[in-house]
């Protein structure tokens, strides 16, 4: 239809020509009413008087997916759609073709999210799913365009790979991925996870949504094939972790990530009291620093890398931990309670 076009209106259907539209009860007292457009108060009259006589066929279908474009999170609306997709039993792979249309510019919509996973409850096809999740959060690659002078230059990604913006953080398409993977729960679908979030991470070790899927997957759902050493798998994390907050020393995820890992694992806080420190500091002067690689005297610890050369410290973050790892050591030292200070303000809050 041409956009320029007047939408007919359900009245005009001879399709519904049986039906006698429910208008919304305002009571007519409102103080601030919605100003609905006209194509969206005609379509929400049939859908009321449906609603009220339990009308379940198909063309409740068109009635509800045209609701859902003008409204795309009406609860009620997707709920009646996904009731009505049952007792017609219409074909549930077709539904998610439709909906994988509209997923672009509703990515933060929960009730897309919700009617997906409904659908994914009698479809179990997991591995289609993971893999269009894959592509909801990862940009698409970047593009190379020539210059007026012959050059190549570098355009950034703005879109994802569904052709929707970039939002490698959706709270909704990382809690359905978990989800899927706690549902399904076959090693398969776990084996390239881990990798997974490794490469989010190398675009983007700032992103929390990432770090907090990390834990998901090493510490909150079983031990996968390869993981049976947790003290093993606990040295990768901390070492993994150390190495990103050298990178980026006031990256809050990082510091919170090892702050898990540590409290997960039992670990005391004060075993990465020389790791710690140096991030407390001001940064050293940087003649200082030439003079003592001139003279060879600068070591390289493997194990506590050392903040990037042009990392801003102190790092309130570090002190911060270092300050959990004192009130931890004066806290053994006496025989009490050695949870970290900030983690019993937060459970105070």
């Amino acid at each position: 239809m041409n956009e320029s076009e007047p939408t007919p209106t359900y009245s005009e259907d001879p399709l519904w020509s049986d039906v006698t539209p429910i208008p919304q009860d305002d009571a007519g007292n409102e103080l601030a009413p919605i100003l609905y457009k006209q194509d969206y108060k005609d379509a929400m009259g049939y859908f009321r008087a449906i609603v009220k006589a339990e009308e379940y066929s198909e063309r409740v279908l068109p009635l509800t997916e045209h609701l859902i474009r003008l409204n795309p999170a009406h609860y009620s609306v997707w709920q009646y759609r996904y009731q009505t997709l049952l007792r017609i039993n219409a074909p549930l792979d077709k539904e998610v073709l439709l909906i994988n249309s509209m997923m672009g510019q509703n990515l933060k919509t929960y009730q897309i999210w919700h009617h997906r996973r409904l659908l994914q409850t009698h479809l179990r096809d997991p591995f289609a799913e993971l893999m269009f999740i894959t592509k909801a959060l990862r940009p698409e690659p970047h593009r190379h365009t020539s210059s007026d002078e012959g050059e190549e230059k570098e355009e950034p990604a703005r879109k994802n790979g569904h052709g929707g913006p970039v939002d490698t953080k959706n709270y909704h398409t990382w809690a359905y991925r978990q989800w899927l993977l706690a549902e399904f729960n076959s090693p398969e679908l776990w084996a390239g996870e881990l990798e997974f979030v490794e490469e989010m991470l190398r675009d983007d070790l700032r992103n929390n949504s990432a770090w907090h899927h990390r834990f998901f997957v090493v510490w909150e759902n079983g031990i996968r094939e390869g993981e049976a050493d947790r003290e093993q798998v606990l040295r990768r994390e901390i070492d993994i972790t150390k190495e990103s907050i050298s990178v980026a020393p006031n990256n809050a995820s990082a510091w919170n990530y090892l702050r898990g890992v540590l409290q997960k694992s039992g670990t005391p806080f004060e075993t990465l009291e020389t790791f710690v420190t140096p991030y407390t500091r001001p940064q050293p002067n940087q003649a200082t620093s030439t003079s003592n690689l001139d003279q060879g005297e600068e070591t390289i610890d493997l194990e506590n890398p050392a903040p990037s050369k042009t990392a801003s410290l102190p790092c309130p973050l570090a002190i911060e931990f270092l300050a959990d790892i004192y009130v931890e050591k004066a806290a053994g030292a006496k025989g009490v309670d050695k949870t970290p200070a900030t983690k019993k303000a937060s459970e105070v809050g």
